[in-house]
């Protein structure tokens, strides 16, 4: 487990954490910031530390639990960020049983005792499993999915479920079933989706950590949106299973989200390994991501792809923010410049359109030949399985073609730049009533994801992306994010650059939501 040579090798008393609150400076991109106020020491852990204060028997899961339940007690009820609540007397049972082990020496894992609530598109044995659909209302899941046994197996205590669009369709976390997620620093505003509810959870301190999913930029966004980190790994790092297809469905993946790096890289580390129900699975050791990420990064490049030579609409503001941010780069000793992809983005967005409909279709077409579920879809997904319906065999193999050229233009650029780096939305957060941007700076967008254009091609190229904070702006000093990819299966690199980037912007961390600063 990694140490933060930042901080001081002696262990820490629990009267030292419980006595010492966490005052954290206002972040210099809010004029109007306030001076932050106390916080409860427990919340404002990261998680590396809280996992080891536990293990030292420096705190106990009761008093983990507690604090946290505390937190959502307090803010979930404006935000809703978290659905599908167990009851605090069942979970501080359950932390309990954890406290009694760790006297008698066990521990079930490098989350023991951790409060987490899932994602609520993953299968958790005993929690409600809704996808914010009406139609999975009363869907309890016999089993968990391979992600959420993982953590599981580590220790972690689960407390609900995190709010998600429905069929976690659109980059906006809404539904019928628990309504609208708030974002953490505005909540008039959205905070993005599909993974909005763990993203806001995890701003707010309501829980360590959080596990989120991305095809469209689904833990991308939210984390840009939310000033929090979001992981989206390799393809076959974190195992889809169980599925019904293993081999054509390479779009999905499940990732960790955090608010410090190291703490992506520690639940990396749970959430990966090869398993023999995935073709796909990379059999590495996730316990590398456990480790150091520190590394020296003086000459290598950057390559800023903005907005593909201005081919995706953007906000005012967006692209501003986000250059501001690589000014990072060049502090740890990097080279930055602008890029080019050989594609043009109207090429790639097609690929993406044809092989989005295949995939999202297929999974929605039970439901869609009902006529009764059929009415309580909502519209974007009936667009989806229409759109499947209509593909023919060859406008899904030109598809796969197109896909394996995006491969190709990442790869070439890869020759020469060790990192590309796009913004995490062509937005900033929109009104929370909204359910999607019509329009981008006078330009029409014909879909409800024609405004993520931009996490797209990285996802058709089945690339490590880390999404980290890029600072605040537009009208209303909102967060926006980047995307640091990298090459094919270099997922400890890009944490590892992540890593960098985030100790040469101590403003990310030292940034709180308003809820937080009293």
């Amino acid at each position: 487990m990694q140490t933060d040579p930042n901080q001081s090798e002696m262990p820490i008393t629990r009267r030292a954490l419980l006595a010492a609150p966490a005052v954290l400076a206002p972040s210099h991109t809010l004029a109007t910031a306030r001076p932050a106020a106390g916080m409860d020491a427990i919340i404002a852990m990261d998680a590396v530390d809280l996992a080891a204060a536990i293990r030292r028997r420096d705190l106990s899961a009761r008093e983990v639990m507690t604090a946290h339940l505390k937190q959502i007690d307090t803010l979930n009820p404006r935000f809703n960020a978290i659905v599908s609540r167990a009851s605090s007397e069942a979970l501080l049972r359950v932390a309990d049983d954890c406290d009694r082990e760790a006297a008698a020496g066990r521990f079930r894992g490098a989350l023991h005792g951790f409060p987490h609530a899932v994602k609520d598109t993953a299968p958790a044995r005993g929690l409600r499993f809704t996808q914010g659909t009406p139609l999975l209302r009363d869907n309890y899941p016999a089993a968990d999915s391979l992600v959420v046994s993982r953590m599981r197996a580590a220790g972690a205590v689960f407390i609900g479920k995190t709010n998600v669009p429905e069929f976690a369709l659109g980059s906006h976390s809404f539904n019928p079933l628990f309504g609208v997620t708030r974002n953490a620093w505005n909540p008039a505003v959205s905070a993005g989706g599909s993974s909005g509810g763990a993203a806001v959870a995890l701003a707010l301190r309501m829980v360590p950590l959080a596990d989120g999913s991305d095809f469209g930029g689904s833990l991308r966004n939210p984390a840009g949106w939310n000033n929090i980190f979001g992981y989206r790994p390799s393809f076959g790092r974190v195992p889809s299973v169980p599925s019904s297809d293993v081999f054509g469905q390479t779009f999905a993946v499940s990732g960790p989200m955090a608010r410090r790096v190291r703490d992506v890289a520690f639940l990396l580390s749970i959430q990966a390994g090869a398993d023999s129900r995935s073709p796909f699975s990379l059999k590495e050791d996730p316990a590398r991501f456990a480790g150091s990420l520190d590394r020296e990064w003086k000459g290598r490049r950057i390559g800023w792809l903005g907005n593909l030579q201005g081919a995706l609409a953007t906000e005012p503001g967006v692209l501003d923010t986000c250059k501001k941010a690589l000014s990072a780069f060049r502090t740890i000793g990097m080279e930055v410049e602008e890029a080019r992809l050989s594609l043009s983005a109207e090429e790639m967005w097609r690929t993406a359109v044809t092989l989005r409909h295949w995939s999202v279709g297929a999974d929605l077409i039970g439901y869609y030949s009902d006529p009764a579920k059929r009415r309580l879809m909502k519209p974007e997904a009936i667009w989806e399985v229409e759109g499947y319906l209509k593909l023919t065999g060859r406008q899904v193999a030109e598809a796969s073609e197109g896909r394996t050229r995006i491969y190709q233009a990442f790869r070439d650029l890869f020759d020469r730049y060790d990192f590309l780096i796009l913004p995490t939305a062509q937005v900033f957060p929109f009104d929370v009533a909204q359910h999607w941007p019509r329009s981008i700076a006078g330009r029409e967008m014909d879909s409800y994801h024609r405004w993520m254009e931009v996490t797209l091609p990285a996802t058709m190229a089945g690339l490590p992306v880390l999404a980290a904070p890029a600072g605040f702006g537009g009208a209303r000093q909102l967060p926006i994010g980047i995307q640091i990819i990298g090459p094919n299966h270099a997922d400890l690199a890009v944490l590892q650059v992540g890593h960098a980037y985030e100790r040469a912007s101590p403003w990310i961390a030292q940034t709180l939501p308003e809820a937080l600063r009293g």
